[in-house]
């Protein structure tokens, strides 16, 4: 197997090659300008190990695989174009209504239990830009009004007197009857066609969301036309550089969904949070191939903490719909949590609680830390872990980040230090507990609000600074084991390389498997079967159009179903993928209720309110080769051996503790299986740094993975 695969994150471009059977592993700083030079530098990084040039590498191995975060930050910044918008006359007012919940979607716990003080996000399209045209379909896709094709184009040549540079088509119950929508697409090429240097992108909401939901459909159509352009010019650009470079073959990226796709096969919207959602998928298939059971992923990058469940050794959380940054949207993304904790967290006072408050402000790549002497003023989380010993300032990043302790202290005394009245070391040691507090808060929410005890998981650290911090979030929550995986500090990329290309179409319906009130079963199977028939063509065509073959081709059906009038949906994942008779709804409706028990205890199901469906969903996929990991379990104690002599010794100052230790330092590729150390330790390596604190030991694996246990 010959593969690139790439994580371009908000501060590091993570590399992962694998090239007959070597892996290979490198970093470079994000270059947000041109994301290619990034990539080409950690690339270029790869290949000295491999002794290979570039342009072999490009044109030998079998695809290059891209995360990124390019969206999410495009969409944080709002760098994006002038957007107009058509929608069903009389509902103009929907998106800026945004269902009187516009003030708190999107905020934390803490900010919604504000909401007189809550700010409603700076609009993607406004209000002056949004227009009615005549028209009117019902909720079974029955036309009730006709298209008014003069009115559209009116419409249509207003918003771009105006300066639309998109177009957002979303009418009502477009879902279930989209012609409207599809003529208005025919009607603005007629007006500005493709050949001309007027035209303009369309986007129609039936086909970037296919669930019923007017708001959350509208809003995914103006959050997709709004990454478009963006998207789609740094994708294009760092394809040219693929091409400029011997690749040959489609590029590759990741979606939210947990799968991939060719990039014409790809929507903007389904590339945010790739990069996140690449390392749930690697903690997911590391989970089921060595039986870890529970899995809590967390991603320390520089710019955020990203975490994740993956439950009884490969079961995936999702929503069905998420909030990006301040939109509820309509699309289906492997679930996680994103806190603003990481390595370039700008860290300053917190004059209510006289204290120090992290994030979410990062200083990123450009200028990034004050330690990185690039320009930055303000100090961080690196900051502060350089300055209690933790990092080697000649050979951060395997020397290609020098650091520089002095800004870094300049940066801290200068922000903090007077405030707080405390030195420099008391200043860092407060930047480090509360970083450490605030990720620990985020893990435990997540993972009590969905009914888990912290102490029944495994945590995996990675990332780049994922085994710097562990030991600390851990001890807040009573987790005995964390996991830093092989290949940790690009264990994203990592992820991104095992994906398989996956399409997902949905249907909302309304389609009742058993009516209460006549005590009728379901019947009309004909439909049901269409209707699955017709999603699974759509994937297959997704996939045929990238080159696979129907034989290569695999199916998963998924039915959102409630009982009667509730809010709370539950998804069960059905194996039979046709329905024939009433044994057939009768599977249906026990799948359901297994589902259902297990999610809200046994005995809460209500048959008595009726069951209905109300989304149909078909995930079509191709399986490829993937990336395995040896068996990496904590070798027993009576088998550990002990440590060789540290390479040195440094001074670090621990949080808890006044004085500081004298603590050994090793190398990574010194430390071999089965080899503990006990903590206080440092054990570094060229990408990232295990910290060992005290009351730990640090256990070497196999295949460069490196357990932390409780001692």
């Amino acid at each position: 197997m010959r593969r690139v695969s790439v994580d371009i994150g908000g501060t590091f471009t993570d590399c992962f090659v694998v090239w007959d059977g070597q892996y290979i592993e490198a970093k470079a700083l994000t270059t947000h300008h041109n994301l290619a030079l990034g990539f080409n530098e950690a690339l270029g990084k790869a290949c000295k190990v491999l002794k290979v040039e570039l342009e072999d590498i490009l044109s030998g191995v079998d695809s290059v695989r891209y995360a990124t975060t390019l969206g999410t930050n495009a969409l944080i910044e709002h760098k994006g174009p002038k957007i107009g918008m058509l929608v069903t006359a009389g509902f103009e007012a929907t998106v800026p209504l945004s269902r009187a919940r516009g003030y708190g979607e999107g905020l934390d716990n803490l900010g919604q239990q504000d909401m007189p003080n809550a700010q409603r996000p700076d609009p993607l399209v406004m209000p002056h830009m949004i227009r009615g045209v005549r028209e009117r379909v019902d909720f079974q896709g029955k036309l009730v009004m006709p298209l008014d094709e003069e009115d559209v184009r009116s419409q249509i040549r207003s918003l771009v007197d105006k300066g639309a540079e998109i177009i957002v088509v979303a009418l009502v119950n477009a879902v279930v009857n989209p012609l409207h929508e599809q003529r208005i697409e025919e009607i603005l090429l007629e007006e500005y066609p493709s050949h001309l240097l007027g035209a303009i992108p369309v986007i129609l909401s039936h086909q970037v969301a296919g669930r019923k939901g007017e708001y959350v459909r509208a809003t995914s159509a103006i959050v997709d036309g709004y990454l478009h352009s963006t998207m789609y010019h740094a994708l294009s650009a760092l394809e040219q550089n693929l091409r400029a470079h011997r690749y040959d073959k489609p590029m590759l990226v990741i979606h939210n969904s947990g799968g991939m796709a060719q990039l014409n096969s790809t929507d903007a919207l389904q590339t945010i949070h790739s990069g996140p959602v690449s390392g749930i998928g690697a903690s997911e298939h590391l989970a089921m191939q060595i039986g870890l059971g529970n899995v809590v992923a967390t991603d320390m990058g520089g710019t955020s903490y990203d975490i994740g469940i993956v439950v009884d050794g490969g079961v995936k959380h999702y929503d069905f719909n998420p909030v990006i940054d301040r939109w509820l949207v309509s699309v289906p993304m492997v679930h996680l949590v994103t806190l603003g904790a990481g390595g370039g967290s700008v860290a300053t006072y917190d004059r209510m609680y006289n204290t120090v408050k992290c994030g979410p402000e990062s200083a990123g790549s450009d200028p990034g830390p004050a330690c990185y002497d690039r320009g930055g003023m303000k100090p961080t989380v690196t900051d502060a872990d350089l300055l209690l010993g933790y990092l080697d300032a000649k050979n951060y990043a395997g020397g290609s980040i020098p650091l520089n302790p002095r800004r870094a202290k300049a940066a801290i005394e200068d922000t903090l230090c007077d405030d707080l009245d405390c030195d420099v070391i008391e200043a860092a040691l407060l930047i480090r507990e509360k970083v450490d507090d605030n990720m620990a808060n985020g893990l435990f929410t997540e993972l009590r609000a969905r009914g888990y005890d912290p102490k029944d998981f495994t945590m995996l650290a990675y990332g780049g600074n994922g085994p710097l911090h562990c030991c600390g979030i851990a001890q807040n929550l009573s987790i005995d084991k964390i996991l830093a995986p092989p290949l940790s500090s690009v264990f994203s990329a990592v992820g991104a390389g095992n994906m398989h290309q996956l399409h997902i179409h949905e249907q909302s319906l309304y389609m009742v498997l058993y009516d209460s009130n006549t005590r009728h079963l379901f019947d009309d199977y004909d439909r049901f079967n269409s209707i699955v028939a017709e999603l699974k063509e759509l994937g297959t065509q997704d996939l045929l159009r990238q080159g696979m073959t129907r034989e290569e081709i695999c199916h998963n059906l998924e039915l959102d179903m409630r009982y009667g009038n509730q809010l709370v949906q539950t998804t069960a994942v059905i194996p039979k993928h046709d329905v024939n008779g009433p044994a057939d709804v009768l599977a249906l409706i026990s799948q359901f209720s297994n589902d259902y028990g297990k999610r809200f205890g046994e005995g809460s199901q209500a048959p008595e309110a009726g069951i209905r469906i109300n989304t149909i969903r078909v995930a079509a996929f191709v399986r490829h080769e993937t990336v395995q990991f040896e068996d990496i379990k904590p070798v027993p104690p009576e088998k550990r051996k002990t440590p060789p002599t540290p390479a040195s010794t440094r001074k670090c100052h621990f949080v808890g503790h006044k004085e500081a230790f004298d603590t050994p330092v090793w190398d990574r590729a010194a430390i071999e299986p089965g080899v503990q150390i006990p903590g206080p330790a440092i054990v570094a390596s060229e990408v990232t740094t295990f910290l060992v604190n005290p009351g730990w030991n640090f256990v070497a694996a196999r295949q460069g993975a490196s357990w932390f246990l409780r001692a």
